[in-house]
């Protein structure tokens, strides 16, 4: 199937952009990296009258360090990108683990996190690495500049909190104190395929007692699934096997799974309680 036809505009500015989603609103796709958009469009499940290309932005492209310890991430910075970074292996592990399982090279070479988390499928890797970290999303629009908390970016499935003349410029991660411990487990049938489940988890620990954890769960759910039970029973604790199995239990409890062709509601179920107790115990090795 072809797509509808649609205009196509590739702005050379940030300002040029922006006039573009004012004039245009809801009628406008913004394309960055295009790995889910042109699927849906040549399947017509989007049919916008104009699609924006933004790879032409200047400044967009990087992942760095803020002098505060903040990791950015721009609106065009790719999978693989991150996939190869140093700074992701140094001190954000949860971020390392997940980006070699985002979908497949091909798709890793193109597509964008921040395209990602607009995307809001309940599948992608990037929203439940973001909720676990306590991230947030940059948007640029008319009334200025303005940041979204990961918990209250994702309205519901395939929709963000972005308003129509918005654009998500920036991903943000807030620094990491203590030791850092994390893990992205991800069950899939192949190379590229949906996660099955997935878990993301990201330990802080200050005087051998957590003092900040995250638990985020990826295709268990309408949406991706912040786990602020869980998160409460570690910190304070000696991340110790008898808070390891509550956490544990705790996500797989608040995994709301349907059954289909990968697997019962009662399997993803149990997939989520074995991944946190496997990225848990990990850590716990790591920090012993």
């Amino acid at each position: 199937m072809y797509p509808s036809r649609f205009r196509y505009e590739a702005p050379r500015s940030l300002e040029e952009a922006l006039d573009l989603l004012k004039t245009y609103g809801d009628e406008a796709k913004v394309l960055a990296g295009g790995q889910s958009l042109i699927p849906m469009l040549k399947l017509r499940f989007a049919n916008p009258e104009i699609l924006i290309d933004i790879n032409n932005l200047p400044g967009l492209n990087y992942h760095r360090e803020e002098p505060d310890g903040t990791l950015a991430i721009g609106a065009l910075c790719r999978h693989r990108d991150l996939e190869r970074s140093q700074l992701l292996k140094a001190k954000y592990p949860t971020m390392a683990a997940a980006a070699p399982l985002v979908a497949d090279p091909i798709v890793r070479t193109r597509g964008t996190l921040v395209g990602s988390l607009c995307h809001a499928d309940p599948q992608g890797d990037w929203a439940s690495v973001l909720l676990a970290l306590d991230g947030e999303i940059v948007a640029v629009g008319p009334q200025g500049r303005r940041t979204i908390p990961a918990v209250d970016f994702v309205a519901g499935p395939f929709q963000n909190a972005l308003n129509p003349d918005e654009l998500a410029i920036e991903a943000r991660v807030p620094a990491p104190k203590g030791t850092v411990l994390g893990h992205y487990l991800k069950l899939e049938r192949r190379v590229g395929d949906f996660a099955t489940a997935g878990v993301a988890v990201a330990v802080e620990i200050s005087g051998g007692k957590v003092t900040r954890a995250g638990i985020a769960l990826t295709g268990v759910g309408a949406n991706n699934i912040k786990v602020t039970a869980a998160e409460q029973v570690l910190v304070g604790s000696s991340l110790d096997a008898r808070s390891i199995e509550e956490a544990a239990q705790l996500a797989a409890d608040a995994a709301e799974p349907k059954s289909d062709h990968r697997g019962s509601a009662a399997y993803k179920r149990h997939i989520v309680r074995t991944f946190v107790v496997r990225a848990l115990s990990s850590g716990q090795r790591q920090a012993a």
